[in-house]
């Protein structure tokens, strides 16, 4: 089989979910309304976390990032997207595929730590309270972070090299929403079983791990909760780790599927809706599903709502004095 030229030069066909739509406006349109949705949630919840001083704490520290994650993360992939169905332009460059298979698989690995680290501060917020600012101050916020990302990318860094580095067939199309590994290796020429496993490995590791921690933290809030003597108090602990839960849940559900689950029962159909799912669903949810139920970021909005109006009255007064 004859291989065309991998170099920077060369590129790949992207045929995503919307290729083979039956209604490809409607999803275009629904795709660009969940990112135009995502930009605005994470936006305003980065910009009142930033604004807001009885927001700077750890939680909002580490709330704040994951909506930094999600933001980049559907930025990377939809945008892209989009302007290809516009377009009808559904090249990417060899150069391109790789950066954005890196960049997604640093946020994705990023995000995938975080959750783990916010459940550690659920954990700490619920089961040691008297000693939160101890246990969580902010070098220990900082390291948390900092691991998060500088983890992810080394992991993003390693994988998106050994995977641009195969020879690829004369097919160039890529049948997904974007470059990401499983599905560019099906255009290799050479054998990547070997290579396979070792992702499925890396993932089944990267998912678990902080999965554990996760399960483990809130086996030990559970314990913790079922002690506190009034019902009113179990109710709102439980509250505030709720929203945790339902990320988490969507989150590493998406992942499992592309990444735990054996190559055997994957389809190009389930992968596109799967990756559709994290990078372009889930990012726009995750504020939404943090912000209407926590009463304190409600709070430092309308107060930041309240200045702006404060502040924009007496200029449109002298206008219209004017």
């Amino acid at each position: 089989m004859q291989l065309f030229n991998s170099t920077l030069g060369s590129g790949f066909i992207l045929v995503g979910i919307l290729s083979h739509s039956e209604s490809p406006e409607l999803l275009c349109a629904t795709i660009a309304a969940l990112y135009t949705l995502a930009l605005i949630s994470n936006g305003l919840l980065l910009l009142v976390i930033t604004m807001d001083v009885r927001l700077h704490m750890p939680m909002y520290l580490l709330l704040g990032q994951l909506s930094l994650m999600d933001l980049l993360f559907t930025s990377v992939v939809t945008p892209k997207a989009l302007m290809d169905f516009l377009y009808r332009e559904n090249s990417i460059s060899f150069g391109g595929c790789a950066l954005q298979m890196f960049l997604a698989l640093t946020l994705g690995g990023a995000e995938d730590l975080l959750l783990a680290f916010m459940a550690y501060d659920r954990y700490v917020a619920i089961c040691h309270p008297l000693n939160y600012m101890v246990f969580m101050r902010p070098r220990v916020c900082w390291f948390m972070v900092a691991s998060s990302w500088i983890l992810a990318s080394l992991n993003a860094l390693g994988h998106t090299v050994y995977t641009m580095h195969y020879p690829f067939c004369m097919s160039r199309e890529i049948r997904h929403l974007f470059c990401e590994i499983p599905n560019l290796l099906k255009l290799a020429c050479a054998d990547t079983s070997r290579y396979e496993l070792m992702v499925y490995v890396t993932g089944v590791t990267f998912l678990l791990l902080p999965l554990s921690t996760i399960i483990a933290s809130y086996i030990l809030i559970l314990f913790t909760v079922l002690q506190i003597p009034s019902k009113e108090g179990r109710k709102k602990a439980l509250f505030t780790c709720s929203s945790h839960l339902t990320v988490v849940g969507m989150y590493y559900g998406a992942a499992t599927l592309m990444y735990v689950l054996p190559s055997s029962f994957h389809n190009p159909k389930q992968d596109n809706i799967t990756s559709a799912f994290y990078t372009v669903v889930t990012p726009a949810l995750n504020p939404l599903i943090y912000s209407l139920r926590n009463k304190e970021v409600i709070g430092a909005l309308r107060r930041i709502l309240g200045k702006y109006k404060v502040q924009t009255q007496p200029i449109l007064y002298l206008d219209l004095q004017n």
